[in-house]
């Protein structure tokens, strides 16, 4: 079929002062789908080219209209306050939420396209009128959605899992105990729970946008790093902390970081307070306070290079199967098949 892809975000490196989780994974979502002869179809800026001068050349095609299709796919846009609130033109404004809403009037409200809208960031209401709209579907990357809405978590490419080595990874030297590489939106609390007791005994680094940090002066804040370092700071850290928002943390929602960091051999410590937390994360890697997280790594120091270290990784590395491309695709696919045709979708489930 063909998609209206809307996303506001990067295909490739993008730039370093953006947030952009989706740099990790989108873009072999996107070459699964071509892949799998689905023809996608851009609907938000080339921001690859405007933003980053990165010609992404014929591969993918961008389109400032309302071209004909098939099915709209959204990544979520919300209001976001000096940002996407404010006039076109303005200083510091962005279009996503001005192009989103003309994207789902012309689409999903007059040409009653069916729409798949994908609340990556859980900002869509509960009680939003896109959730009952009949040509509409929600996904969530969550392992315990919304009543009615579907799941869809963020997909690891299955080439990167296959050529995974775990004793490899382990035998890497590493010369900080713990890193991060993230944003500070609402992880206060397992930032304080969590990083800061282990940080105050560990070699450790943080990268990412922390703005109020006065309360942790002994944390070494890097600021953003470009999205091609996260993977060298993860291969230098022998573990991470999964933090979580609790809004994520309540529903099992995991995001990119945790294959960001185990690809790298780098050892995610989970809060048990993470809703199946068990799914993710072996249970050596749970943790209930920073006294547990100090005693894990410690713990882990002792074992790094060993075998024991390797088979950690590899556990880890099993867990990872839970986000596989291969099925993400399928499941979208599964989607994307409803909202075009529901009527022929539940004839072939029965």
């Amino acid at each position: 079929m063909k998609i209206g892809y809307s996303f506001w975000g990067f295909l490739g490196n993008g730039i370093t002062d953006t947030p952009d989780g989706g740099r990790s994974h989108r873009r072999p979502l996107v070459d699964a789908l071509l892949g799998r002869s689905h023809e996608i179809v851009f609907l938000q800026a080339n921001r690859d080219l405007i933003e980053a001068d990165d010609d992404l050349g014929n591969d993918y095609t961008f389109h400032s209209g309302t071209p004909d299709i098939d099915v709209l796919f959204l990544e979520w846009r919300w209001a976001i306050d000096g940002r996407n609130t404010t006039p076109c033109r303005t200083t510091g404004h962005t279009c996503d939420l001005h192009r989103q809403a003309e994207l789902v009037t012309r689409y999903t409200v007059r040409r009653k396209t069916p729409t798949v809208i994908w609340d990556k960031d859980r900002q869509l209401r509960t009680d939003s009128v896109w959730r009952r709209v009949p040509q509409a579907a929600v996904c969530e990357a969550a392992l315990e959605p919304t009543p009615g809405a579907h799941r869809l978590l963020f997909p690891v490419d299955d080439r990167l899992l296959a050529e995974a080595d775990p004793v490899a990874l382990a035998s890497k030297p590493r010369d900080l105990a713990l890193g991060y590489i993230g944003n500070q939106y609402n992880r206060d609390e397992h930032f304080d729970r969590f990083f800061a007791p282990a940080a105050a005994r560990f070699e450790h680094l943080v990268g990412g946008k922390w703005t109020k940090t006065s309360r942790w002066p002994h944390v070494r804040f890097l600021g953003r790093l470009p999205f091609e370092a996260v993977h060298a700071v993860y291969s230098r850290s022998l573990a991470t902390i999964l933090m979580l928002p609790e809004r994520y943390a309540a529903v099992g929602q995991m995001t990119q970081r945790i294959f960001e960091a185990v690809l790298a051999g780098c050892l995610p410590l989970a809060p048990a307070d993470i809703r199946h937390v068990d799914q993710f994360v072996p249970a050596d890697l749970i943790v209930r306070s920073g006294q547990e997280v100090i005693e894990r790594l410690s713990y882990l120091r002792q074992i790094a290079g060993t075998q024991e270290h390797a088979d950690l990784i590899g556990a880890c590395l099993d867990r990872l199967d839970l986000f596989r491309l291969s099925r993400q695709v399928t499941a979208l696919e599964a989607v994307l098949n409803t909202a075009v045709d529901p009527v022929a979708a539940e004839r072939g489930a029965a």
